[in-house]
């Protein structure tokens, strides 16, 4: 229920602490896991406190027990060990904290710890993080190389000494971190996240030395993972020695066995390359000097040949066969305009013979109206009727007297010539 306060009606701090206070104590116990930060065993004190931790967030909380109960692990127990907790909220009113009265401790086996790894794997597996098409091929020649590694670290030394010694221009942008304990996975996944920000940064690489499978835990924690996931730029992952395979190596874009490894990955060598520019240069020189052998032995082939040496020759065996083609198609020419002067001959005395000037030149007349048409019959002329006739060399016109008289056969018989 909530409390109505104001400016007038405030309530003390002590009353805020015990309602606090009230509300805790209503919490029952839970189940807490966390790493141990801090352990403190006072000689002679009945009580232990510890503080735990949370391994993927910037998160802790104290923890008090009796010593009994923490005798029960002390053996097996330490700073750093990762444990869980059965324990109770409770709020100490005069100081405001919050704190959990554990009643049972019990440390997180490697077993354990492996089997919970083995469940994130699959479930970020099912979820496509470490598909093999989400990986992304490393620039050949990076202009700048982003590293994360523990301050001073023997892998920060073999990353940097081994891609300094491969290509001497190599630019590096160096994040220290911690790469064991509580600030572990909080301070790589800042520095992945900065560096993949960076826009100079072309490869991004994770390195650190060997450990246990507890030191090497951040590397598996799912809030890094997915920090990688999500980098544009491609990440390299270094960690441990070979055996060692942190969830880290399936996500990056390429998993290296050593830190040193890590550093032939992402820079060339400058004298392998030096001596694979020789050979490529070689092979091309090689390759052109054969290039132009092959061609000059055939230019000179061709040269050798008879049409290039006697260009004429050619020309002269093939004089014969166009003379006589040549009179072959004047034969054949002369021979289709004298058949068709022929024919052209026989067709023009057909067209004279039958032209209506040859009738007129044997002595006929044609005789026309004065609206040109021609005069067909005796009966379509009448007596008085202007007439004109046209002869073979020339016309003139004549008048009926009287409509001539018809044959028998109704055709007027034909003049004498």
């Amino acid at each position: 229920m909530a409390i109505d306060t104001s400016a007038e009606t405030p309530i003390p701090v002590g009353e805020v602490s015990r309602l606090i206070g009230g509300w805790i104590s209503r919490l029952g116990a839970v189940w807490v896991e966390g790493q141990i930060t801090q352990l403190s065993r006072r000689p002679g004190a009945g009580v232990v406190f510890l503080t735990l931790r949370d391994p993927s967030h910037d998160i802790s909380l104290s923890v008090t027990c009796f010593r009994a109960v923490f005798d029960r692990i002390a053996d097996t127990v330490g700073e750093g060990a990762r444990v869980v907790v059965h324990a109770k909220p409770e709020w100490y009113a005069p100081r405001g904290q919050l704190s959990l009265r554990a009643a049972e401790i019990r440390p997180v086996g490697i077993g354990e710890l492996l089997a919970r790894l083995e469940q994130l794997k699959k479930r970020l597996t099912a979820e496509g993080l470490f598909a093999p098409d989400r990986k992304r091929p490393l620039p050949f020649l990076p202009q700048l190389i982003g590293l994360v590694c523990g301050r001073a670290s023997a892998a920060e030394r073999d990353v940097l000494e081994n891609a300094r010694h491969r290509w001497p221009a190599v630019r590096f942008e160096v994040r220290n971190v911690a790469v064991q304990g509580v600030h572990a996975v909080p301070q790589v996944v800042r520095a992945v996240k900065d560096l993949d920000a960076h826009p100079d940064v072309d490869v991004i690489v994770v390195a650190r030395g060997g450990g246990s499978v507890e030191d090497l835990l951040p590397f598996s924690d799912e809030q890094l993972v997915r920090a990688v996931s999500a980098c544009r730029t491609p990440v390299v992952s270094a960690i441990g020695h070979e055996p060692d395979s942190p969830l880290l190596d399936l996500v990056a874009d390429v998993r290296a066995s050593t830190p040193t490894d890590a550093a032939k990955r992402v820079v060339p060598d400058v004298g392998e390359e030096l001596v694979r520019v020789r050979q490529l240069r070689d092979r091309a020189l090689r390759t052109v000097t054969g290039l132009l052998d092959r061609e000059e032995r055939g230019l000179a082939a061709a040269l050798h040949r008879p049409s290039m040496e006697h260009p004429h020759r050619m020309v002269d065996d093939r004089e014969e066969q166009v003379a006589a083609l040549l009179g072959r198609a004047r034969r054949t020419v002369g021979h289709l305009l004298d058949r068709a002067d022929s024919e052209l001959a026989h067709t023009r005395a057909r067209v004279v013979a039958l032209s209506p000037a040859a009738t007129l030149e044997r002595g006929y007349a044609v005789l026309q109206r004065t609206d040109g048409s021609v005069v067909r019959a005796a009966g379509e002329v009448g007596g008085g009727e202007e007439l004109r006739a046209r002869v073979a060399d020339g016309g003139f016109t004549v008048r009926v007297s009287e409509p001539a008289a018809e044959t028998s056969s109704g055709v007027p018989p034909e003049p004498e010539p």
